[in-house]
This record gives C-alpha cells, structure tokens and sequence, in this order.
C-alpha cells in the first residue's frame, strides 16, 4: 500500500501504523506542535487543520489523512514553517494578534486555539461560514484553557494589544510580553516531551485493581514474551526505601509513607509494576499479561471513620521514625490549639453561629500530562552521567531525592524542566522521575514515561477534600469575641503535603480576623483513596470557604452588613498576626497592607450595581463578597540563587532555577533584570529550570517565583550593575560616580565604552569576574497579600441555573511588575475556583476508585463558563518584595468560593455548605424549602 500525505507543503510516504491517530503520526515526524491534552477530543490541543478543516488529531484516524494536506501550527505562516517552528517568515494574523494580546500562559493549549481561529477566518464570507467566529462559547466549545480564564483568549481574537515595548531600564510596571510568545504562537516552544532521543524505550504502569492489598506473587513470563517488551519491574527490583513523592525543601515536613513500588497497595490505581517496551502498545500489552496474585485487606475511604478505634491501619507498620504521628488512628499529621478560653468567649457573644463545611477533591487538570524521559549524557570527568527531562516544577528538589533513593552523587545527576504546560501545584511532586530512573538504571538506556489523561485522575494527586466546622460568637456591634474551627483533612492513601496543607489552612485563614478567643483542632487522615496534594492555595481556599460563609450567616444574624463586620473584625496594620496553631512564625510580617483598598473596591462595586440589570424576568439576584489573606512565600525558608552575566555581544544571559508554566515568572525575571542594568528586555536571555544552571533552586511554588527568585536574580543584576560601573570607570579612569549604564553603553562623563567594549577589556585583562555577578535570597522574612472577591448573580427558581452578571477582584500585590500578566494570573485563578465552586468534582465509589476519569466525565471550565472579571489592583508597596512585589499567583483563588456562596445565600436565602454548588444541588435546594420537594429526595434522583 502506498500512502502519501503533505504536511506545512512537505510530502510524507510513511504509512501510520494499523489503529494510529493523526497526532501521534505528526510528532513521531517531528511536528511537536501538535499537543496531547486528552487523547479524547476533548480539549483541543491537539487541532490541525486537514484540507483548511479544523479536526482534533488525537481522535482522528491518520489513515484518513492520506491525499489530504495537513497544517499543524508550525505551518500556520505558511509552507516555510518547519519543525522547529517559523523559518523567519511573517506570522500568519492570528498568531501577532495572539501574541500581541498574550493570549496565553503555559501555552499548551494555544495552538489548538490558534488552529481553530484561523479556520474559522478563512471561512468567513464563505458558504461555509456560520458565524461562529461572533458567537465565541460556540466557536471555542472544542477547546479548553486552564490558566488564562478565556479574557485574553478573546483579546487576541478581535485583536486588542496589550503588549508593549518599554524604553531602556523602565521595564517594571509595563506590559512586556512572554519571551517565549514567538516561539508559543509558532509551535517551536520545547514543552516535555517535544524532544526526539534515539533509541528511546516506553514505560507503562500496572495499577492496582483494588483498594487495599498484599501482593502475594507477581508472574511476569507472559508478558517478558510479548514482542518488544525489554524488561518488566516489580516492588523486588525497587529500593527498599521509604520517601515522600512531595517537594519540600525541608523533607521532614512529610511523612516518608511510600515507595517506588510497593509489596502493599492502598489505593485502586496505586503502580503495581513498570513495563519498558520498544513501542507504547508493546509495553501496554505487556502489562495486560502480568499477571498478580493479592490478599485483599479491610479499605476505609471516609476519615472520619478511619479515626474510629478498629479502622484498618493503612500504614501500621511505621510511626515516628517516619513522622507519622499516629499511624494506627491513620492520623498523618494534626494540630491543637487554643488562645485564650474560647468556652468563655463564647460566653460572651451576643450571637452564636456553628455550621459544617464540605469541600471536593479537584483535579489540577494541567494540560500537560507527567511525565519525564531519561537518558544518558557523556560526564564531564568521564562516564556516564544521567540526565531526566520531567514536566516539574521542583527540577533541584527531584534531583535531590533520585539521589538519596539511589545513592547517586549530584554531579551525576542532571534534572530539567523544558516549559510547563501548567502546574498549579501538581508538579511539586515526585510521580514519574523515581520509576523511570529506576529503569534507565538497570537497562542503562533512554526511558519514557508520560501518564495518559485517565492516570492524570487514578495516579496522580487531587486537591484535599476537607471537613470543616467553624463556629462564630460575637457581640452585638459585630465584634467577634471567638472563633473555633475542627478539620478534618482527607489525605488519601499517603501523605504527600498533608500535614503541611493541613496545617497552612488554619494559618492565615485565622490569623486575617482578630478575636481575643481562638481554638483550633484539625487532623489530616489516611484513607484508601487517590492521595491528595499540593493545589493552588495549599489549603486556604478549603477552610476560607467555610469561614468567609460564616462571617456572611453571622452578620446577617446580627442584622449587619457583611462588610461591616469584616472591616470592624479583620487585621490592621500594627497587629500581630497570631493563630491558635502558635503565633505566626517570626519572619512574617504585616510589611505592607492593602486589604482596606481591597474591601474599598467592593463597596464601590456594591454601590455601583443596585440593579437587577441583566437578570431574567423571575430570577432572584442576590450579592456576595469574600477576603483572604496569604503568605507571600512558604515558611521555613524557600531558596533561590541567581547569576546574571554579560555576554560579548553586550546583550545578558540570566541563571535562574524556577521552572516556566504560565505562572510568568521569566517575563518577571527579564523585567528586573532590564530595570536593574538600564537596558531593554530583548537584551535579557534567561536560562532555567535546569540543575546546571545554578547552585539552588527549592522551586516555583508557594507563589515563589517573584518575591523569591524574582529577589535573587534583581540582586545578582544589581550586583552586575555596580560592577560594571566600577569597571567602567577603571577603564576610562573617569569617576566612578560620572559612569552611567545604558541600554548598550556605559557613559564614562561623555565617553562611550559600549558594552561589548568592556567585556572584551575584562577577558583581555583577566577580569571576566567583573562580567557578572550572583544573588541568593532565601525566602525570610516574608509579607503577606490580600484578596477581596465580589459577585452579584442571579438564579432561576425554576431550574436551579445560575448566570454571573457581575465578578470583580481586588489584589494587593504591591508593586504590579507586569500588569498584563498579573491580570492574567488573577482571571485564571477566579475561573479555576469557579470550577471548583460550580461543577468540578473528582468523584469517588465506595471503594474509593475514581469515576470521572476523562475530562467529558470531569467538567472543566470553558469559554461560556467564565465571566469577564474586573481586575483592581491596590497601591501598596512592600518593603520586602522585590522592587515592592508581592506574590499572586495562588492567592486570587482563595476568597471566590465563600463570595460566591454568599451572593447565592442572599438569592435564596439557603446557606449552601458544600462544593460544589451544582445546578441540581441548588434546584433540589429551593424546592425543599418551597415544600415542592420532600425531604428525602425524588425516586431516582439522588443527591449529588
């Protein structure tokens, strides 16, 4: 059979292989724009055009292809476009507009809407036209962008700029684009797995069908028989050590519960074992003929019940030596605390209110799949040195564990991180890199492993699902006279962040109100579910949901407006902060405050919109509001180190460890850096997420990236600017204080020594250590950022839906950097939160397997979903940030939930306690307090 296809004008004879799809056919020729997000139709990003038509390359078949002329983004600007992206051509229109209006984080998704934008301008006022392209939730119900909130997205469509070009050393404070947008908008951005290694082996995992087990016998013959199959791995070829898959600077902030691959599994689709194969489907076939024989044991998925005296002990054989406090209650970390005598203030209170909170596990869901590949690279002393490539946003915390897992020194061990495509948390973890290292080790050749969209559910991490019961006393003005709260955390099988998350909930969540009565006791717990994990707001948004809804029911039992209570109760500047799990470590510190701008621009907003305006005749409207306050970096110490250098061109190279997936950070980093040396951002490179970058990174988490490695790179440039000023000076013998930096040049009192001038001085007198310079921060002392959300909605009494006709936002992130981006970082957070407030739930069975699996079982926000939020930013400037930032990027998050509960209850007057809040929940809800549903529910029609 002959095949022949055209892709971007380049001819193809391949034939695809029987069952292949037309995206896996594209990549394996190189054309790396072409993403994988779902492998289901899903999510778009993986859209190509066949002949002009928009077609989801992961479901459609490449035979079809055949005669058939393909355009994948890399083509978009025409024939010229190559593999590695653009060869120098212009942008096709869409592609400047996307990159004119940043209409991108991470980036995964953008060439799926690019592709699908494209199609639809060449359609217009064609027959085929529908008028999609003015109808965008149509036009975009095929596509989904997890880090953007859509605004930006619609931006670039009708083409509105936002990026600007700022003049030499005025770059913060201005919206600067991406340095990565051309290569984002033309495919050629590296993501993972966009890279081609010879001789390259696949990984796929055998997963655990039970909840809870012993394996007894492990046969691997049959499956060492399949053609193809290399090597099978069991828990007899893995370490025998335990560790924690979470990253952390400090290991011992979690419990060591797990293994590589364990002889017990606790949860259903816990790894069992490791196929390496020539081929995917080798290796997946192979893991179909393992077969395993287990003993199963007693499972308990709910926490409250594996407290209880009798409950199967899910890690009973360790304790204290792995900080496990009570391992035979399934207790992985708690906290108790009280100031004060809360019995007595109480006692004192006017008002009394108690309810019971329930949140939802929820799914990061970055489009970007885990994953990691792992090779072997020449050492520099000889040898052989191994090099993972891992979609993480910890590349030195990695390392640092592969090392003590497998007794490797660190100069043997190169970790790196391409681009991101999203994170949110979810990769702050250790899930791929342990077992394919594990492999490249014994086979010494290169490894792959990249989760399907089905493991990024069972095998992965959720956020935590809480229980939280606060309860309010306060006095008739509305000063609190205590507040108490019991949570109960649900960490799953292990206990990767959840006494750190469990912990951080009840920090700054308390810490935001002043009450002379406090008392705290909250427990994170072992269960046979899918384990939980770091997610934006590490915690905050659980308990804050829980405690904002009942500041909201308090005031309006005291008949005040909720506002009025949270000004009259909330911290000021001069206050300790102090919190019942110990006062607030010393390092934080109220530096700057803007939380009285924040709740300002609600009021505004509240006076403003009095109205009914855009409500359906019959509909209730109701208006809610919401604060939160936050850590600008994690405590303990949180470490980053930095080198700026001059190149002989004149232009810089910046070092930096934090890794790129749409959090911004690099677009900050060359914004500090073209400030602190009076050039141009387009003279600024930047290198990172690598381990040979630099000495220490802990990471790009905590909202880290700005206020921590964002102050070791401002450092190390402004270390790098005085000394070439003093350099300067010593080549001209002007004064040092008559030596000005410019964009290219150094004004020596009317002398120009440009700079390429002076870096060819310094080599040539041996001074190439006066060409850069280095800069360490370590994350103490830290400020703190506040949020305010507001909402006014409206509700149909008929059917339960709910429609979004007003969301504003105000941030204290001191001195914005970049406003565009910060922007972006703040629609991206409401939209996820709304996810997580209206419809997002990883659910569970009664065995604790998953069931939402897919992204079309898991509903993800899309482009009709999302409101356009107004963005206010505060004008603070804190004393310890870089240049005055602080951080947003987990913050914006937290205060949507218990705003958007509040603005429902003040619809409906039903105080709903439990995300999320889904159409049929609130349904079910106004009809049993109109008495047109009875108490038990419709046959049939359980609740969700």
């Amino acid at each position: 059979m002959s095949f022949a296809i055209e892709v971007n004008g380049r001819a193809h004879g391949e034939e695809p292989r029987a069952g292949q799809c037309l995206r896996t056919y594209l990549r394996e020729r190189g054309w790396f724009g072409v993403k994988k997000g779902c492998d289901a139709g899903d999510c778009g990003a993986c859209t190509v055009h066949v002949d002009g038509r928009p077609v989801h390359s992961c479901v459609y078949p490449a035979v079809r292809a055949e005669g058939r002329a393909v355009t994948t983004v890399e083509g978009l600007c025409g024939p010229g476009g190559g593999p590695q992206g653009a060869a120098g051509g212009e942008l096709h229109p869409v592609q400047q507009r996307f990159l004119d209006a940043q209409g991108f984080q991470c980036g995964f998704c953008t060439a799926g809407f690019l592709m699908t934008t494209a199609a639809l301008e060449a359609e217009r006022g064609t027959e085929d036209d529908d008028g999609k392209l003015a109808d965008l939730p149509r036009a975009f119900k095929g596509n989904i962008c997890r880090c953007t909130g859509y605004r930006a997205i619609e931006d670039a469509v009708r083409g509105v700029r936002h990026t600007e070009r700022p003049a030499a050393g005025a770059a913060v404070g201005r919206k600067v684009g991406a340095p990565a947008g051309p290569l984002v908008v033309t495919g050629a951005a590296r993501y993972t797995f966009d890279v081609e290694v010879p001789g390259l082996l696949h990984m796929k995992l055998l997963r655990s069908p039970h909840p809870h087990a012993r394996i007894t016998a492990v046969d691997t013959s049959a499956a060492l028989r399949v053609p193809g199959v290399v090597a099978v791995f069991t828990h007899e070829d893995a370490p025998d050590r335990l560790y924690s898959s979470a990253r952390h600077e400090h290991p011992g902030e979690d419990p060591d519960d797990t293994r590589v691959l364990d002889s017990v599994v606790r949860f259903v689709g816990q790894r069992v074992a490791a196929v390496v194969a020539q081929s995917e489907g080798a290796a997946e076939e192979g893991c179909r003929r393992i077969e395993v024989a287990y003993e199963q044991l007693p499972h308990v998925t709910d926490p409250e019940e594996a407290m209880r005296p009798g409950a199967p002990a899910l890690h009973g054989d360790k304790g204290a030596a792995e900080r496990i406090p009570r391992p035979e209650a399934n207790v992985a970390g708690e906290v108790h605390g009280e100031i004060g005598d809360v019995a007595a203030g109480f006692a004192e209170a006017d008002v009394v209110h108690e309810e019971t909170f329930q949140t939802q596990r929820v799914q990061h869901a970055s489009l970007e799949t885990h994953g990691c590949v792992a090779w072997f690279e020449p050492g520099e002393s000889g040898g052989e040195r191994l090099t993972v490539r891992s979609s993480s946003q910890t590349p030195f915390l990695t390392r640092r564990a592969l090392c003590a897992l497998f007794d490797l020194p660190e100069e043997d061990v190169r970790v790196v991180a391409g681009r991101v495509g999203g994170g949110f948390g979810g990769k702050q973890e250790m899930l791929t890199e342990d077992i394919v290292t594990l492999a490249a080790l014994r086979l010494r050749r290169p490894v792959k492993l990249e989760f399907t969209r089905a493991e990024q559910f069972h095998g992965t991490t959720t956020r935590h699902p809480f229980k939280v019961t606060v309860k309010a006393g306060a006095r008739a003005d509305g000063t609190l006279t205590a507040l108490q709260m019991r949570v109960v955390s649900n960490t799953g099988a292990y206990g990767n962040h959840g006494p750190g998350v469990m912990f951080h909930s009840v920090g700054e969540s308390f810490a935001v109100y002043r009450a002379p009565h406090k008392k705290v006791d909250a427990y994170a717990v072992y269960t046979n579910c899918v384990p939980a994990g770091a997610f934006r707001g590490y915690g905050l948004g659980q308990v804050v949901f829980a405690l904002e809804s009942v500041m909201d029911e308090l005031a309006r039992r005291l008949g005040l407006d909720p506002l009025v209570i949270r000004e009259r109760n909330a911290i000021r500047p001069g206050d300790h902060m102090v919190s019942p799990v110990g006062e607030e470590e010393e390092d934080l510190h109220l530096a700057s405050y803007g939380l009285d701008q924040c709740m300002a621009v609600v009021r505004r907003a509240l006076a403003e919109d009095v109205s009914t305006a855009g409500a359906p005749e019959g509909w209730l409207v109701g208006q809610g509001s919401a604060i939160a306050m936050i850590a600008t970096a994690p405590p303990g110490g949180h470490y980053a180190d930095a080198r700026v250098s001059l190149l002989p061109d004149g232009s810089y190279d910046v070092a930096v460890g934090t890794a790129e997936f749409g959090n911004g950070t690099t677009t900050v980093h060359q914004q500090l850096t073209a400030q602190a040396l009076a050039t141009t951002e387009d003279r600024v490179a930047i290198r990172q997420s690598d381990t040979d970058v630099v000495r220490h990174d802990t990471g790009a988490f905590g909202s880290a990236g700005t206020v921590v490695a964002g102050k070791a790179v401002h450092i190390a440039a402004g270390a790098l600017a005085e000394r070439l000023r003093t350099y300067a000076a010593r080549h001209t013998g002007v004064a040092r204080h008559l030596c000005v930096l410019g964009a290219e040049a150094v004004d020596c009192a009317g002398r120009t020594v440009t700079l390429k001038e002076l870096y060819e001085a310094a080599r040539a007198n041996g001074d190439a250590e006066e060409t850069a310079a280095e800069g360490h921060w370590g994350g103490t002392p830290r400020s703190v950022a506040f949020n305010a959300q507001w909402f006014r909605l409206a509700v149909d009494p008929d059917t339960g839906e709910i429609r979004i006709l007003r969301s504003v936002h105000s941030a204290d992130a001191g001195v914005v950097m970049n406003p565009m981006q910060c922007r972006g970082q703040v629609e991206g957070g409401v939209a996820q939160a709304l996810g997580a407030t209206l419809f997002e739930n990883v659910r569970v069975d009664e065995r604790g397997e998953v069931t939402t699996a897919a992204f079309r079982r898991y509903r993800l926000p899309q482009y009709a979903d999302v409101p356009r939020t107004e963005v206010h930013f505060t004008e603070t400037r804190d004393p310890l940030g870089p240049l005055g930032a602080k951080s947003m990027s987990e913050s914006p998050f937290n205060p949507v939930a218990p705003a958007f509960a509040n603005a429902l209850r003040d619809a409906t007057g039903i105080r709903f306690t439990e995300l999320p809040v889904t159409r049929d929940r609130v349904w079910r809800a106004m009809a049993r307090a109109a008495g047109t549903l009875p108490a038990d529910g419709l046959p049939g029609d359980p609740e969700e």
